[in-house]
């Protein structure tokens, strides 16, 4: 939390050894920027009207902010999304989450139609995710065993090892 207030720029300073309380209130600029959205998409006005008119129960509006099960619905501008999304998948408390953990982390507070797929495509193109997280496959396949030799030395292998060491001071003995 130190390292967030840091980037921040914030600092506390108390003067000499005396005790201090203090209240931090902080919001993120990219909630403010979602409920000023809410005012120019036209499909998120459109359903303000309907939910003043009381025909759709899952919108509801808390302080002019439009939201969607309780959840704060956001407003279909691509910039703002892009945004958002990269704060959240970039934070330095959640270290790139998977698109599954980021979703379930988003949907209890954000709603826009399409929001698991938007997750899904941010989290495949994230260079960082690609290099680091490995991809689940399946196996190639089944071994194949090797035929059985129908009588003994009609099939012989070897393995050429070079360059091994030989410890020192041992003798190396073979029986």
């Amino acid at each position: 939390m130190l390292r967030e207030l840091e980037k921040l720029q914030i600092e506390v300073i108390l003067p000499g050894d005396s005790v201090g309380l203090a209240a931090l209130q902080m919001s993120s600029s990219i909630v403010d920027k979602i409920e000023e959205g809410q005012q120019k998409d036209p499909e998120l006005v459109k359903l303000s009207q309907k939910v003043e008119e009381g025909s759709t129960p899952d919108f509801t509006l808390k302080e002019g902010v439009l939201r969607y099960r309780g959840r704060l619905c956001v407003p279909k501008i691509d910039e703002l999304r892009k945004e958002w999304l990269k704060e959240s998948h970039e934070s330095t408390l959640l270290i790139h989450p998977g698109s599954t953990k980021m979703y379930r982390g988003l949907k209890s507070l954000y709603w826009w139609p399409g929001i698991k797929k938007n997750i899904a495509e941010f989290v495949a193109r994230c260079l960082t995710c690609q290099r680091v997280k490995t991809e689940h496959q399946k196996p190639g396949g089944l071994l194949q065993p090797l035929p059985i030799a129908v009588w003994k030395w009609d099939h012989t292998t070897m393995d050429f090892i070079v360059g091994l060491l030989e410890p020192k001071g041992s003798m190396m003995q073979f029986g």
